[in-house]
């Protein structure tokens, strides 16, 4: 069984950029580093770009339940608090864990 933790983030266009590369360039290397997870995926929603949104999917792919229960308990807290103070007031995300079925 595999496991797709997807995060889906709707970033204000004026730090879009930025926060882009920062996404690429620490952000995920720092969630990669946990161990938890062995692979990612970035997908752009094309739906918001008739209204010139910026939201994004990010898909975290880890092995079991017990794998993401891990990250939750000992990594999530810290990465989501530099994340939230880094970009307060700046994006709204939901998150969704799913099974991978086939």
């Amino acid at each position: 069984m595999m496991i797709v933790y997807n995060v889906t983030t709707q970033i204000d266009p004026s730090v879009h950029d930025e926060w882009l590369e920062w996404m690429k360039t620490i952000h995920i290397p720092e969630v990669m580093d946990t161990g938890y997870f062995t692979e990612y995926r970035i997908l752009k929603v094309l739906a918001d770009e008739e209204t010139g949104g910026n939201t994004y999917s990010f898909q975290y792919t880890c092995k079991t339940k017990e794998d993401f229960r891990e990250y939750e308990k000992h990594s999530a807290q810290k990465i989501r608090a530099e994340y939230n103070s880094r970009y307060k007031d700046k994006f709204v995300s939901f998150r969704t864990l799913l099974e991978v079925l086939s």
